[in-house]
């Protein structure tokens, strides 16, 4: 069991240089402490600060040609949704997502750090 994620969630993207915070776009209706509950398909992204991966074409190409990782601009490049995201709870008619789902980007993967729900629990 893990917690459910509410519009507002901080999200950290393991090559960014600072959190983000979750929008919830996907429905309105189903709230926590009249927050929208996220489901999967929350995926935008605005961005993580600055970038040190290597897959990132302006961190590879600074480092191709200086030699050195300097991180660049943060524009995530999403490649699908949240996954898992719950197994049996469906906000409409979409897994909810809870904490342990992992957004994958095509630099890196991203992570929950603070669900914004605590006090209920989704499989």
């Amino acid at each position: 069991m893990a917690f459910p994620v509410a519009m507002g969630a901080m999200c950290q993207c393991m090559f960014g240089a600072a959190p983000c915070v979750l929008a919830v776009n996907s429905q309105q209706q189903t709230v926590s402490g009249a927050m929208p509950l996220a489901t999967i398909s929350d995926t935008l992204m605005p961005t993580f600060g600055t970038c040190v991966s290597t897959l990132n074409p302006a961190v590879a190409s600074v480092l191709s040609s200086t030699g050195v990782l300097v991180p660049q601009p943060c524009t995530p490049l999403i490649t699908g949704t949240w996954l898992p995201g719950s197994t049996t709870v469906l906000i409409g008619g979409k897994p909810a997502l809870n904490q342990t789902s992992k957004l994958m980007c095509a630099y890196g993967s991203i992570s929950i750090t603070n669900p914004m729900v605590t006090t209920v629990q989704v499989p």
